[in-house]
């Protein structure tokens, strides 16, 4: 009998720590004790992993066990240690070979018959291990495909507690068992959404492309059936494809959350859309006893829609000012911070009014401008603040409608091309910066640093900041966009003419 040591991965967030599990087999009562900061589900291992080690032919020793998490100090959740405990008690007990099991990683729940039931977080906890230097991996055979996503590393998928057993040098004979299957793994494709089909609304176009190639927020504001929704969902598909370690980044979020991931990581851009109703922690992430990311984390690097803004409720809206600005989500608790992705391109839409017809042509609205002002108000300023682009939808009037049957639009390709190239232009000018886009840029760095503008350039932004139209922010990001517009156009930098329209996309609502 001897202490015996195994690794496991513990998640927070997207941080994942290693945990040394060690094992010791002494003299006393047999019982099988777990030490070092578990949750009442680790707990539970206790019975767990005596039955399936018990019902799978290779039972655990009847003597004092004691299970040790080192470190201890660091809470553990769930119930993906049992694999490590069991291989480490099943080590400790010179069932297997200590040696084989001591530079491994294992992953995995264990059901009462001793099969491994898929986990939820593989793919960020591998990607987490292996940035520690490990490089094999036992994990469930339901997770084969996810774990296989990360490069470098050795994956083992076993089917049951036997089979890890054999697989690290134990003398017993294979026993056929089915795959407990986890979430289907679904192709990488997305639907197609062609943005020739956006008929009039050609503001409302270009502030899309602009948003695409700068990395942009926007804000849509129009009555009911103007387009909001149609131009949203053509977002993504301007978008560049995801740089690898962004397209792991996404699909680790939808590891965490317990979603399908594809076979192959996925190189197009995320696009999510909550319903109205969705509360803070479904926006951003949250829970008491195991965090999980939220709509905003699942967008990182996509696009978060949200769709009649207004009715989203303050608490949850205002939740997402810090990833705005910062690109993190943290979620704040007692005894520890979990930290998500939260870089998403934010677009909100929204009508008029309540009953939606104010300025419309077609319908009269009953609404108040005290009720309308309410409505609106419930963007909080310092929200709209960190919007760049807020454009007006209107709806297509007949005329358009037969004037745009013959007309040769801007297609989805032909604006992703536009989009690249721009952002090959802005990679070139931020090459010695931190920064890779230009919403990303530092407001300072831009009105001080060398790519100051003459003045001449900015009059007419200067003049809307002394008349007070618009905020430092505002003057910032109107700058930021203003960047965009001439990357998209291929001039060296800004002039008055885009200066000009930048600061129309972002004062339109109220001209």
């Amino acid at each position: 009998m001897m202490v015996s040591r195994t690794h496991s991965v513990a998640l927070l967030g997207m941080t994942g720590s290693m945990v040394e599990v060690e094992a010791d087999i002494g003299n006393g009562l047999p019982t099988l004790m777990i030490i070092g900061l578990p949750d009442t589900a680790l707990s539970d291992a206790r019975d767990r992993v005596r039955a399936a080690a018990a019902n799978s032919g290779c039972p655990l020793p009847t003597s004092k066990i004691t299970v040790n998490l080192s470190p201890a100090a660091l809470p553990k959740h769930g119930s993906t240690f049992d694999l490590s405990i069991a291989m480490a008690i099943l080590a400790a007990a010179g069932t297997i070979s200590a040696e084989s099991i001591e530079n491994v990683v294992h992953l995995g729940e264990l059901s009462l018959d001793g099969r491994l039931r898929p986990m939820n977080g593989v793919l960020p906890a591998i990607a987490a291990a292996a940035a520690e230097g490990f490089r094999t991996f036992v994990v469930p055979a339901g997770n084969r495909h996810e774990a296989e996503l990360v490069p470098g590393v050795r994956i083992v998928p076993v089917i049951s507690v036997r089979d890890a057993a054999i697989h690290h040098g134990a003398s017993f004979e294979p026993i056929p068992l089915d795959v407990i299957e986890g979430t289907e793994a679904r192709d990488s494709s997305e639907p197609h959404h062609e943005l020739a089909d956006v008929i009039g609304n050609d503001d409302a176009v270009l502030a899309l492309v602009a948003a695409a190639a700068g990395g942009h927020h926007i804000f849509m504001l129009g009555p009911p059936g103007a387009g909001k929704t149609m131009l949203a969902m053509r977002l993504p598909g301007l978008l560049p494809d995801l740089e690898t370690s962004a397209a792991l980044e996404v699909s680790s979020v939808r590891s965490l959350s317990g979603a399908s991931v594809p076979r192959s990581l996925a190189v197009r851009p995320p696009f999510e859309s909550p319903h109205h109703t969705a509360s803070a922690a479904a926006l951003v992430g949250g829970g008491s006893k195991q965090i999980r990311p939220g709509a905003a984390a699942r967008a990182s690097h996509g696009v978060l829609f949200l769709d009649e803004a207004p009715e989203f409720a303050t608490s949850a809206l205002d939740a997402l000012r810090q990833p705005l600005e910062s690109g993190v989500i943290s979620i704040h608790r007692a005894n520890a911070i979990a930290r998500f992705p939260g870089r998403f391109q934010l677009v909100l839409a929204a009508n008029p009014c309540p009953c939606g017809q104010y300025g419309t042509a077609e319908l009269n609205c009953l609404c108040t401008p005290n009720t309308r002002r309410r409505y609106l108000a419930r963007l909080s300023g310092p929200l709209l603040d960190r919007i760049d682009i807020q454009v007006q939808v209107r709806r297509v009037t007949a005329a358009q409608l037969r004037m745009g049957a013959g007309e040769t639009r801007l297609t989805t390709t032909a604006a992703r091309e536009h989009v690249v190239e721009a952002r090959g232009r802005m990679a070139r000018r931020l090459a010695a910066t931190p920064w890779r886009l230009n919403s990303e840029v530092l407001g300072t760095w831009l009105r001080t640093g060398p790519e100051r503008l003459p003045r001449g350039a900015t009059d007419a932004l200067d003049r809307a900041l002394e008349r007070g139209l618009i905020t430092m922010r505002g003057y910032d990001r109107i700058l930021r966009v203003a960047w965009t517009l001439s990357d998209l156009d291929g001039v060296d930098r800004p002039t008055a003419d885009q200066i000009g329209r930048a600061l129309y996309l972002r004062k339109s609502l109220s001209t």
